[in-house]
């Protein structure tokens, strides 16, 4: 059982995880560099843990205590019991779930690991692939989509924000951790490695050899990569020169797109298996 230890000083640097939570360009560079990030809530907390990441602390308030015993129960961790009044000192905001994990993060595949990775339907043969998406809160809801669509897996560029940033994690409800993702390092040319592995790319865009939706989907191809952009600017010209495939969502009542967010939802159920 986890030693439960009361903290009642704000500059306790055991509580160091847990610093500073609003301070987006702060945890952005902590996170990664430390190794860890940040679950927040009850079932995000226990996703985590059922997925693999291993638990670095918890921080409660004390009525959710009793709500975590059983988990506390089975930990060999650290948890630090605070008032509500110290956990917004600490992290910068209304704690309002009252809960809070640190937990470890693992090492990503490459993105070749990734595409020959046997998941329960085998190798992936449908994945996202998101262009520089900074958005935490779209990526988040991208990812539950992904995950409730039967998206085999997820490719981010570079710049892409960090799908286990909190604000990541807690729109997406803990569902970044059911869909295995790798970060491409010299995008666009990593799109050889998804052509080397037998996946068409279709680009979702406005250009003006767009096919719609529904062509794409008629087609069933094999492995299909669906390749989503930036919020506002969309895709590169440079991603647009690398897929296979242009495809609008058709639109009607003189709406010319969606949030990037939504195209992934309709883009992710047109396509499935």
């Amino acid at each position: 059982m986890a030693q439960l230890i009361t903290v009642d000083d704000p500059a306790d640097p055991r509580l160091h995880d847990y610093t500073n939570l609003t301070d987006v360009a702060l945890r952005r560079r902590r996170e990664p560099a430390e190794g860890l990030f940040i679950a927040e809530g009850e079932k995000v907390i226990r996703r985590a843990g059922n997925a693999g990441y291993g638990m670095r602390s918890m921080m409660l308030t004390p009525k959710w205590v009793d709500t975590m015993a059983d988990l506390i129960d089975e930990l060999t961790s650290p948890v630090y019991v605070v008032s509500p009044e110290l956990a917004e000192s600490v992290t910068g905001y209304h704690v309002h779930r009252g809960a809070l994990a640190s937990m470890a993060r693992n090492p990503l595949p490459t993105p070749a690991e990734l595409l020959e990775s046997a998941g329960p339907r085998g190798t992936p043969r449908r994945v996202a692939l998101f262009e520089d998406m900074v958005d935490h809160a779209n990526l988040g809801a991208a990812f539950r989509n992904a995950a409730a669509l039967g998206v085999d897996a997820v490719l981010l560029t570079p710049r892409c924000a960090d799908p286990l940033y909190r604000r990541s994690v807690k729109v997406s409800m803990g569902t970044v951790f059911a869909v295995p993702y790798a970060r491409l390092e010299s995008w666009p040319h990593d799109a050889d490695t998804l052509r080397a592995h037998g996946f068409e790319l279709a680009a979702l865009c406005l250009s003006d050899d767009s096919v719609d939706l529904d062509e794409l989907a008629a087609r069933r191809p094999e492995k299909l990569a669906l390749m989503l952009g930036t919020e506002g600017d969309g895709l590169s010209p440079a991603a647009l020169a690398a897929a296979d495939v242009h495809v609008r969502i058709p639109m009607e009542a003189g709406v010319d797109s969606l949030n990037v967010a939504a195209a992934s939802a309709v883009a992710f159920y047109a396509t499935r298996p």
